[in-house]
Formats: structure tokens, C-alpha cells, sequence
């Protein structure tokens, strides 16, 4: 059965809607009812509240039973005692699936109750994300269900944003922590990385992650899968069908309880058993899955994986007008396994034809890193760009560039210019400029609007390349990555033409 209700339901019921302003109830319904009214979202909502009239000015249910409308998706904001009741009347109204925010089964060792929940909804064949989650977020159909509000007013009266919805994007993201991902929320939007849809499972009393990536695989506005996890039941299932969706779309997982400490402290957050990390690393290896460390680089390799092809080796070219900033990227590089050739052959006789010419700084470095020197010039940095992107001794091209010397007047305007050069090419590139001045950040915010994924140093940018390599080795290995680069480049075709208003 397919989850798309759980995404683009036709009717909605808010079960614990409430008037006051603070509880979780009241701010899912405010949310989703301010997202109807923006025309965001399509559904029609019904408030559940057998104490309320009406909430917000909306006709206020006492049962499920009672709304005459269709009703396909119920979310569940009560205590836990009573799910089993709202579960049964939702079973009698025909609801597909529920959401159950509420909390206080097995993850307290309450597995009875929970178990008793899972019989009611098996008998009515209705399907449960959750319990002890915050559910499912799509800026593309306005479902909503986080009960955490946009603003927060502070003592002293000025409204800040609390917690800021990521734009419509091609990144879905899995979690099984409520705080993890909504922590994760808040950084996507601030990184400036789309979002196809959010979903917390929490306990996984029935929906689980195998049935989250079959269906995420066949989401045509997801191309890159994100994943925290403290624990996997069904082992071999999970590796079935994540072997599956890797050979068309990336996994990366971040996977907690690496450690005596962190699996006891897993154990009481949602009732996850989280097994030996050696086996999920061997495992992750055997399915494709990247692997990231933390939540940087969690959200690094999604920013490189969705907007840059795979790469078809591990050899990285560097150009650069700043010699520290090399080294850092190449100590790295050989840090990560990648390697950092020196050009020998016909990239690095272009590049210093154009030296003896007078075109690059006579003191510039044409070795790898390329080193152009303080002395740069956007035109000097878009011309080595390419020649290396035209290169058949690199593999992927990291391009330092470092906004503060005279040479680039206008750094947005450099980013866009190899952004434009880079579409022509599906070898992958990668860029950095360093710093927090309006100038850095609006540079690398141009690179990314033009789908060349940009960090705030080289070292990052080195992981980001780390895993175009890792995920194109395994495409290589399996037979399918030029299949995948010919998806990639109708994906880029499609991303250009949405951000830019035109085809380019």
C-alpha cells in the first residue's frame, strides 16, 4: 500500500487540537491551517476536541466518527492511554493512515500499550508512523505536522524565527530522533538546502525504514535520501532494499550509538537495540550507503550529491589564489584517500602556455594545487576552471576562491560565471570561499544557486568530493553510472530551468 496520504492526504484530522496556544495540538492545527490559507496545502482539516466548539474559527469535532467529510490522514496529539480509542474510532471512519505524536509507549518501556495500539489499527488496516514522533514536514504540499512554532516572542517583546521551514527541494530526510530532526530542519534552512519531505518515525511501531526508502524511491522530487538512525530491526530487508534505491538515488546515514555509552543512551530515548558499529559500517560499505561522522557532514555530502554528478575516479585538480588554502585541501585530500595528481601532460602545458603569455601571475604554481595567487583575476580563475574541468588527469575540480583579493571585484558574479562554464561538463566541482563577510556569503550562495556546491572551507569541500568518489566507485562497481549520469543531467536540466526561469 502506498504512504502517499501520509504526504498529500485529502482530509485531515487534528485529534487533541486545542485553544491553548502552547500545546502541541493547537500549533500542528495552526500551522497546517495557516499553510490552507496560503494555499500550500490542499487538504481539508478537521480539529478533534470533544471540549472545543471551535478552534480558530473552525468547526471543532468531539470524535472522528463525527466529520462528515473524508478524512485519509489522522494526527494524534493525546495522552497515550486513550490512542487506542482514537485508533478504533479512526478504524470506523475509514482513516488510511495516523501519526501519533504522542509519546509514553515502549520507549518508557510501555510496550503493552503500544502493542495493543499496532492490534487496533492491523484490524483496521490502517498504517502508523510513530508512536513518539513529530511526524511528516513537505514544503511541497504543505503537510505540517511539527509541532514546533516558526516564531518566538522574547521577554523583551521582539519576534524571532524559532524554527524555519527548509524551501521545496530534492533532499528527504529520515529520522528516527523528533529533536535530531528537527535540529536537522533548522540547519538544512539555514544552509539553504531544499527539502522534499521530512519524516519522523520514532518508535517504528509499524512503519519502518525499509518502507520509507521504497517509497522515497519512487518520489520523483527526491534525488538524494538522508538518513539518522539508531537502529535497524530487519537487517536484511534494510539491505535489500536499500541496495536497491543506491543504484538510482544516493543514501547517506548518520548512525548513532556508536559507542557503549551512546547505544545505552539510545536505548532510552526509542527503545532502539543499536547493535555493533562494525556491522552497520560493513553493511552500509555492502548497500552503497555514505557513511557521515556527524551532522556536517551529513548535510555536506547531500549538498554534493544532489547538486553535482558522481565522480568517475579519485583524482582531484585544485586551483586556488591562496597557497595555505592548498595545502589544507591537499592534506585532506591524502587524508581521505583521494589523490592530488601533478599535472604532467596536456592540462599542464595549457596552463602554462597562458603563463609564458602573460594571461596567469608569472610566480603562479601550474602544479597541482594550481596556484594563481594573490594576483588573481576572475577571468584568470574561470579560464583554469575550465581547462581543468577539460582535463582527463583530474577526476573532480575544487576551486578556492578566496573572495578578498583585488583581482575579484565582484564574487557573485565569479560564481555564476563557472557555475554557467560547469553545466557543461559532468565532471564534478566543488567550491570554497572562506569567511562570514556579506561578500563570502553571497558568493557562496551563488555558486549554490547554480549548482556548485560551496563550503566555508577547504576541508569540507574535500569530504563533499570524498563522497562523489565513494558513491561513484560503487556505481562503477555495479555496472550503472552512466545510466545515473544521464538521469543526472535531466535533473540538472530541470533544477536550472526552476531556479533560473529558462532553460540554459
Amino acid at each position: 500500500m502506498s504512504l502517499k496520504y501520509f504526504f498529500e492526504p485529502k482530509g485531515i484530522a487534528i485529534v487533541g487540537a486545542s485553544r491553548e496556544k502552547e500545546k502541541p495540538g493547537r500549533v500542528i492545527f495552526e500551522i497546517l491551517l495557516e499553510n490552507r490559507r496560503r494555499g500550500l496545502l490542499k487538504a481539508d482539516l478537521y480539529p478533534v476536541n470533544p471540549r472545543a466548539q471551535e478552534i480558530l474559527g473552525v468547526k471543532c469535532y468531539k470524535s472522528i466518527q463525527e466529520i462528515s467529510g473524508e478524512v485519509d490522514l489522522a494526527i494524534i496529539v493525546v495522552p497515550a492511554r486513550i490512542v487506542p480509542h482514537i485508533i478504533e474510532d479512526a478504524g470506523v471512519k475509514g482513516v488510511k493512515g495516523v501519526i501519533i505524536i504522542s509519546a509514553g509507549f515502549s520507549e518508557i518501556g510501555n510496550k503493552e500499550l503500544e502493542e495493543e495500539v499496532k492490534a487496533r489499527a492491523k484490524k483496521y488496516g490502517i498504517r502508523i508512523l510513530g508512536p513518539n514522533c513529530i511526524g511528516v514536514l513537505s514544503p511541497w504540499s504543505g503537510i505540517d505536522t511539527i509541532f514546533l512554532p516558526f516564531y518566538k516572542e522574547l521577554s523583551s517583546g521582539k519576534k524571532v524565527v524559532n524554527l524555519p521551514r527548509p524551501k521545496p527541494g530534492y533532499v528527504a530526510l529520515l529520522s528516527q530522533s523528533g529533536a535530531v530532526g528537527t535540529a536537522a530542519i533548522d540547519y538544512m534552512s539555514g544552509e539553504g538546502i531544499g527539502l522534499s519531505a521530512f519524516v519522523s518515525y520514532g518508535n517504528k511501531a509499524d512503519i519502518d525504514e525499509p518502507e520509507l526508502l521504497d517509497y522515497f524511491l519512487k518520489d520523483p522530487k527526491t534525488r538524494v535520501i538522508l538518513m539518522y538512525v539508531e537502529s535497524i530491526d530487519d537487517g536484511r530487508r534494510f539491505l535489500d532494499i536499500a541496495s536497491k534505491v543506491t543504484l538510482r538515488k544516493p543514501i547517506i546515514a548518520l548512525k548513532a550509538g556508536r559507542t557503549k555509552a551512546g547505544s545505552k543512551a539510545a536505548a532510552s530515548h526509542t527503545a532502539a537495540v543499536t547493535g555493533v558499529d562494525e556491522v552497520y559500517s560493513a553493511a552500509f560499505r555492502k548497500a552503497g550507503i555514505v557513511r557521515a561522522n556527524d551532522i556536517e557532514e551529513l548535510f555536506d555530502f547531500a549538498k554534493v550529491l544532489v547538486m553535482q554528478p558522481p565522480s568517475r575516479g579519485n583524482r582531484v585538480g585544485i586551483i586556488t589564489d591562496g597557497g595555505g588554502a592548498g595545502v589544507m585541501a591537499t592534506d585532506m585530500a591524502e587524508i581521505m584517500g583521494l589523490n592530488v595528481p601533478e599535472l604532467v601532460g596536456e592540462t599542464r602545458d595549457r596552463l602554462e602556455e597562458l603563463r609564458e603569455k602573460g594571461f596567469f601571475p608569472e610566480f603562479s604554481i601550474m602544479e597541482n594545487p594550481v596556484d594563481l595567487t594573490g594576483s588573481v583575476t576572475s577571468e584568470m580563475f574561470i579560464k583554469a576552471t575550465k581547462i581543468l574541468l577539460e582535463s582527463d588527469e583530474v577526476d573532480i575540480v575544487v576551486v578556492l576562491a578566496l573572495h578578498q583579493v583585488p583581482g575579484i571585484p565582484d564574487p557573485p558574479d565569479l560564481a555564476r560565471k563557472i557555475g554557467s562554464l560547469a553545466y557543461s561538463y559532468t565532471k564534478p566541482i566543488i567550491a570554497v570561499d572562506t569567511g562570514w563577510s556579506e561578500a563570502a556569503i553571497l558568493e557562496r550562495e551563488e555558486f549554490d544557486k547554480n549548482m556548485v556546491p560551496s563550503y566555508p572551507i577547504p576541508e569540507r569541500a574535500i569530504k563533499a568530493a570524498w563522497a562523489l568518489h565513494s558513491y561513484g566507485k560503487y556505481l562503477r562497481d555495479r555496472g550503472v553510472y552512466e545510466k545515473y549520469i544521464q538521469h543526472f543531467i535531466k535533473f540538472r536540466k530541470e533544477w536550472r530551468k526552476r531556479a533560473c526561469g529558462k532553460e540554459m
